[in-house]
């Protein structure tokens, strides 16, 4: 495994492997790694003859200074993680600093209309313009094959497939499902910035997504439609707890994740979605209802 740092180096590294038949996996990071972020290199492994991981806290992605500054680094341990997966393990981790991916501050941004605008859109604006235009920039200097996305960023997973379809870009991209601790709680890098308690009360949001989906079970055993007001109220209630500032629960539709407000069939499938401050840490999380593997997932890890 060998680090790069500046798109020359990368792009030359990437073209010898090409020039020797290698079709090249992506999966972009920001680094403090976790199993969830492993999984997606897995992934890329096993589809792609070499891997090449990116690990960058893209700036253009925070609305606030402090939340940037705060986010955890932690390159050494990051290769070290990488290392561990042994045949899987990235053939180039690409590691550039700010100033190399933004060398003068952007004029430029890929905004991708109406899928942007709620849900975590809503509350960090100018969030997605930025993961849009980083994802743009790190598609085009690595130019892989294909490029593996976690589904716990649902929204951010739904517009890199909007923007890739509406920009023609020549890849494919695969999406992993969520990676869930012992206890349901979605594997997050914010993870690592809460406290002992803050930690135990974030069980809440996993633990609401389950009841949403027993409401939903319930539902469809007995064949009925069930309003998607009485979702939003089943989760709504668990997460009705102290040390849990709700940002937004909403149900969507999977694919365009605008809300969906009429009742939902026995066969309908909806995604649920969470994003609430637990202490100093914004944590989101989502079920894809009427999805039973996922239900299932999310119901086995919750308890």
């Amino acid at each position: 495994m060998e680090r790069v740092t500046t798109i020359a180096e990368l792009r030359a590294r990437v073209a010898r492997l090409r020039a020797a038949g290698a079709t090249i996996g992506f999966v972009p990071t920001m680094g403090a790694l976790h199993e969830g972020h492993l999984a997606l290199v897995r992934l890329a492994a096993e589809q792609a003859d070499e891997v090449v991981v990116s690990i960058f806290v893209n700036p253009a992605q925070f609305d606030r200074a402090d939340d940037l500054s705060a986010y955890p680094r932690d390159l050494a341990g990051d290769e070290r993680a990488l290392a561990g997966l042994g045949a899987a393990a990235p053939v180039l981790v690409f590691a550039p600093e700010a100033d190399e991916l933004y060398p003068r501050p952007p004029a430029t941004s890929v905004r991708v209309a109406g899928l942007g605008d709620h849900l975590c859109g809503a509350s960090r604006p100018g969030h997605f313009d930025g993961v849009g235009l980083v994802v743009v920039k790190l598609l085009n200097i690595v130019a892989p094959d294909l490029a593996v996305f976690g589904r716990k960023d649902r929204q951010q997973l739904q517009i890199v497939r909007r923007l890739v379809a509406d920009l023609d870009l020549p890849v494919e991209l695969l999406a992993v499902p969520t990676v869930r601790e012992s206890d349901g709680v979605a594997l997050s890098s914010r993870n690592r910035r809460l406290s002992a308690e803050e930690r135990s009360t974030a069980r809440a949001l996993p633990q609401a997504l389950g009841a949403a989906v027993l409401a939903a079970r319930r539902a469809r055993t007995a064949g009925e439609e069930l309003p998607t007001a009485t979702l939003r109220e089943a989760a709504r209630e668990v997460l009705d707890v102290p040390g849990v500032e709700v940002d937004y629960l909403e149900v969507v539709d999977p694919d365009g994740l605008q809300p969906v407000t009429g009742p939902l069939a026995p066969d309908g499938v909806v995604v649920v979605a969470v994003a609430a401050h637990v202490g100093p840490v914004r944590l989101i999380d989502n079920v894809e209802v009427g999805d039973v593997p996922d239900e299932e997932r999310l119901l086995d890890a919750a308890g």
